[in-house]
């Protein structure tokens, strides 16, 4: 969602210094050219981030094409089978919008938690349908930036204090107030290992916001890289356009299966520098060199143009135009991907 989390865009003189450096993600995370005087920059655009004319003009004069396939728009409860969750030794759980839970060996990571709407003006199109004392409670809740849609205040009061956070960097105010003290935060590149797994916070090209007062890019935004316990590794991507990433990180990393977030991409002249569109997501999942892909932030929230149920149908066309069909993991909410 281009909501409302914590550094400015990048000032002109520090963006072109990255086009004619060139640098590798690691070395933009080596030379903390993301970091900004009190805010993040973005090295992958030059486009303004939260920016209030472009919502308005989209909101009120875009001419919205895809109103008359709302009818068609179902609400789907969500109800996954805890006992099949638990009796397994690695899986992913898709829950709504960008929710996700990973049960590797004993433990459980949720990823960017949202239970209920982010807000009343927002329809909830999958609802949880079981008690939430049903599902197994995680070690670990990983946040990939904090839009509303991805870092949600009353989900994270419905967890445990003691629960462990891995975040971006710029979130501690939120936290202090939850009364979560047991977090991580990361840099682009840092990780966080134990038990046999490793997580690492990757760069992608997005940005964050949680007042329009404060501004943009208070707070990092990024992906993550999880080498589970279990053995395969999983790539999260976060909210995110397309940039030249995802090639270097599919040279850098063996990635079994890659989460990609793909929602919210209509209309392109104002979502394209925001999140992937369907052929994106091919090209991304392409240079990644995954194995298996599996796509997230859609169904729940109407937050672009396109109907709720749009992105995998197109993304389905766009992986048959590339013979990547037996790539993609069809996974409806509450569903689970068993892996091992």
């Amino acid at each position: 969602m281009m909501g409302m989390g914590s550094a400015m865009p990048a000032r002109a003189s520090e963006r072109q210094a990255v086009r004619i450096d060139n640098p590798s993600l690691r070395e933009i995370a080596r030379r903390r050219i993301h970091h900004g005087s009190g805010r993040f920059n973005n090295p992958f655009t030059r486009t303004s981030q939260g920016n209030p004319w472009s919502l308005i003009k989209w909101k009120l004069f875009s001419v919205n094409s895809f109103k008359s396939r709302y009818v068609s728009e179902r609400v789907s409860p969500v109800c996954p089978d805890w006992k099949a969750i638990e009796s397994s030794a690695l899986s992913v759980t898709f829950l709504k919008h960008s929710c996700v839970l990973i049960k590797d060996l004993n433990d459980y990571i949720l990823i960017d938690p949202i239970f209920w709407s982010v807000s009343r003006f927002i329809k909830d199109f999958t609802p949880l349908a079981f008690d939430l004392g049903d599902m197994p409670a995680p070690r670990q809740v990983l946040v990939t930036h904090g839009h509303y849609d991805h870092l949600d205040v009353p989900t994270l009061s419905s967890l445990a204090k003691e629960t462990h956070l891995i975040t971006p960097l710029g979130y501690d105010n939120i936290f202090d107030g939850l009364h979560m003290t047991k977090r991580t935060p990361l840099d682009w590149f840092g990780s966080f290992r134990k038990d046999g797994r490793e997580i690492t916070l990757l760069p992608c090209n997005h940005w964050t916001m949680r007042s329009p007062i404060e501004g943009p890019n208070r707070s990092l935004w990024g992906s993550y890289l999880i080498k589970t316990a279990a053995g395969p590794t999983i790539y999260v991507s976060g909210d995110t356009a397309y940039f030249s990433g995802f090639r270097e990180i599919g040279e850098e990393f063996d990635i079994d299966l890659a989460i990609i977030s793909l929602g919210a991409y209509e209309p392109r002249w104002m979502m394209a520098a925001h999140h992937l569109n369907p052929a994106e997501t091919v090209r991304a999942f392409k240079e990644l060199g995954a194995r298996k892909l599996l796509v997230v932030h859609w169904g729940t929230f109407r937050l672009g143009d396109e109907p709720v149920y749009l992105p995998p149908i197109e993304l389905q066309r766009e992986l048959e135009k590339e013979h990547l069909s037996s790539s993609f993991v069809s996974l409806d909410h509450g569903k689970t991907l068993f892996m091992t």
